[in-house]
C-alpha cells in the first residue's frame, strides 16, 4: 500500500492506522532548518562542512525522533489511540545528547572539533520541551514498553545486550525480549548445523538478558510481508512458497570476483555491509584467493575475535593485522578532547563534544585513520580491509580539510595518511565490494550504503550475496522453502548490478571451512 507520514487506515484490519516516516526526507528538512540561518553569513566551506556533519546516520536518527516525538506528545493522538507502536527506538547515544545543555545552543556555528556529526540539535530551542516530554514518556514504565528484537545468533544477541544496558542506564527499564527466527526441525547436515549454531547462541545469552521476560518466534518458511503472511506468523500450519524463478541460472562465484580483482590489478579492496552479513569472512576468502595466484596480500580486520589468523597465518603471501576499534576510538577521543580543553571551552561544551565522540560516525573516522596508516605503508602489497567507510565519513573528512584551510579552529586534524588515501579511493586501483544477504532488509540496507558511497563518487561495482541457502544442498523442508524465497532478492541484485555479483552458499560458523569452501 502507499503510505504517508500522517497515517493510512488498513482496510482489512479494523482499527489499524499505519504511518510511514521517511527518515531520509525528514533528515533533509531537518538539516535545512538547522543550516538556513547561517547561509550567507559564513563561508561556503563552513556551510559545506556543516551540511555534511548533518548528513549522517546520527542526524537521520534525530530527525526520526523529531517525527515520533510528535506522536507521543500530541494530546489528540494520545486520546485517539489505545496503543502507539514504533518499529525503531532511539539509541542511548541520541537520548544522552538530548539531555545536554550545549545540544540546544548555537555551538555548531561557533566551533567544531572537525570530522564529526556535531550539532544535530543546534538552533531547535523551540523543540526542547517536546523532546523532554518524549524522553520522559519513554522512561515511564507505566506507559512505555521496549521490545528488544533479536535473532538466535551471537552478534545480534550481543547487540541486544548493549542496547538494553544503554537504555536501562537512561531509565528505560520496562523491557521485554523477542527472539525471532528459531529453527525447530532439523534433518540434514545444514539444518543440523544451523540448529546447533542457534542453540549454542541461546545457551550463551548474557545474564542481563536472561532476566527479561522473553518470547520465541519460530523460523518461518516464507517472507513475513503482506497481511496474509503477517497473520500467518502465529499459525504454524500455514506454508507459503514463492513461485519466482531464478533469472540467471549460472550466477558468478567468489572465484570469478577474485579473477576480476587480480586481472584489474586492484591495490586497495574494501568489503562493506551492515553488521552480521559476513564481511570479514568474504575479505578472508578474497585474500586467500589472491594469495593463491602468487600475489602479496595484507589483510587487515576489525574482527575482535581475530580468529582468521588460524586460517590464514600459515598461508604464503598473506600478512595479517587487526585494528582494535575500541583502542583506536579511545586514541582519537583523547586527541580531540585534549585539544578542545586547550582551547578554553566550557565544561558544558566539552560534555557535548564528549558525547558526540561516542557516535558511530566518530568510531568510523577513528578506524579509517588506522586503515589509512596501513595502506600508506603497503605500497607493494594488495591491502584488503573488512570494513569500508561510508560515503558520509569520506565526505566529512574531505569537507573538514577544506574547512580547516579557511577556519583554523578545527580540533580534529586529518593525518597525512588520510589525506593521501581519500583521492586514492576514487581511482581505478580501489574496489569496494558490497556484501549482503538474500533477504529484504539487508538488500535495502546495501542499496542505501551504495547510494551513500555514490555521493562521495566511490563506485561499488561488485556485490556478494553471502550465506545463501539457495546455493546450498538443502533437504530440510523449512530451509528449502526459505531458499526458494531468496530468489526474489537474488534477482533484484542481479538486475541492479547487471549481473556483476557473486553468490556464496551458507556454511557453518567454522571459519576455516567457510573461507576455503567459499572459493
Amino acid at each position: 500500500m502507499d503510505l504517508d507520514n500522517k497515517g493510512v487506515a488498513i482496510p482489512c484490519v479494523p482499527n489499524l492506522i499505519v504511518a510511514n516516516l521517511d527518515p531520509v526526507t525528514a533528515a533533509a528538512e531537518y538539516r535545512e532548518s538547522v543550516i538556513a540561518p547561517y547561509r550567507g553569513k559564513l563561508p561556503d566551506s563552513v556551510i559545506s562542512n556543516m551540511e555534511e556533519q548533518l548528513s549522517g546516520s546520527c542526524t537521520i536518527e534525530i530527525a526520526a525522533f523529531n517525527e515520533f516525538s510528535g506522536f507521543i506528545t500530541d494530546p489528540e493522538i494520545q486520546e485517539k489511540y489505545d496503543y502507539i507502536i514504533f518499529d525503531t527506538a532511539p539509541t542511548g547515544h541520541t537520548l544522552r545528547m538530548l539531555q545536554l545543555p550545549s545540544a540546544w545552543s548555537d555551538f555548531i556555528g561557533e566551533s567544531t572539533h572537525g570530522a564529526s556529526c556535531l550539532g544535530q540539535l543546534a538552533g531547535l530551542e523551540s523543540k526542547k520541551a517536546v523532546y523532554k516530554q518524549a524522553v520522559d514518556t519513554l522512561s515511564d514504565s507505566a506507559m512505555t514498553t521496549l521490545i528488544l528484537v533479536t535473532r538466535p545468533e551471537s552478534s545480534p544477541i550481543k547487540e541486544a545486550e548493549r542496547a538494553s544496558a544503554e537504555l536501562s542506564n537512561l531509565g528505560i527499564r520496562n523491557q521485554i525480549m523477542l527472539i525471532n527466527g528459531i529453527l525447530t526441525s532439523h534433518n540434514d547436515s545444514i539444518s543440523d548445523s544451523l540448529y546447533s549454531k542457534q542453540q549454542n547462541a541461546l545457551a550463551a545469552i548474557p545474564e542481563s538478558l536472561k532476566k527479561l521476560e522473553s518470547y520465541m518466534i519460530p523460523l518461518r518458511a516464507y517472507n513475513v510481508s503482506g497481511i496474509e503472511n503477517v497473520r500467518a506468523l502465529l499459525n504454524k500450519e500455514y506454508s507459503a512458497v514463492s513461485e519466482e524463478k531464478l533469472a540467471n541460472n549460472n550466477p558468478k562465484h567468489l572465484s570469478d570476483l577474485i579473477d576480476f580483482l587480480a586481472e584489474r590489478k586492484k591495490k586497495v579492496i574494501f568489503t562493506m555491509g551492515k553488521g552480521g552479513v559476513g564481511k570479514t569472512t568474504i575479505a578472508a576468502a578474497i585474500a586467500l584467493g589472491l594469495s593463491k595466484k602468487g600475489l602479496k596480500v595484507h589483510l587487515t580486520t576489525t574482527d575482535p575475535a581475530a580468529h582468521l589468523k588460524y586460517v590464514l597465518n600459515d598461508c604464503e603471501n598473506i600478512v595479517m593485522s587487526r585494528i582494535d576499534e575500541k583502542a583506536e576510538l579511545k586514541k582519537y577521543q583523547t586527541e580531540v578532547l585534549e585539544k578542545a580543553k586547550d582551547s578554553g571551552m566550557t565544561e558544558s561544551d566539552l560534555a557535548y563534544i564528549e558525547e558526540d565522540l561516542r557516535s558511530p560516525c566518530t568510531q568510523e573516522i577513528a578506524v579509517f585513520r588506522a586503515f589509512a596508516e596501513i595502506v600508506e605503508k603497503a605500497d607493494d602489497e594488495i591491502v584488503i580491509i573488512d570494513t569500508a567507510p561510508t560515503g558520509h565519513t569520506l565526505l566529512l573528512l574531505e569537507s573538514t580539510q577544506s574547512y580547516d584551510r579557511e577556519i583554523q579552529h578545527t580540533k580534529g586534524e586529518t593525518p597525512d595518511s588520510v589525506k593521501h588515501l581519500l583521492p586514492r579511493l576514487k581511482s581505478d586501483e580501489t574496489e569496494v565490494i558490497i556484501v549482503t544477504l538474500p533477504e529484504a532488509t539487508p538488500v535495502y540496507e546495501a542499496l542505501r550504503l551504495e547510494e551513500d558511497l555514490n555521493r562521495a563518487e566511490i563506485n561499488a561495482d561488485w556485490w556478494v550475496i553471502n550465506s545463501s541457502l539457495y546455493a546450498a544442498d538443502i533437504q530440510n523442508e523449512t530451509l528449502r522453502a526459505r531458499a526458494q524465497s531468496e530468489i526474489e532478492w537474488i534477482n533484484k541484485v542481479d538486475r541492479h548490478t547487471n549481473g556483476c555479483f557473486a553468490v556464496a552458499e551458507w556454511k557453518t560458523e567454522e571459519v576455516r571451512d567457510s573461507v576455503l569452501e567459499k572459493l
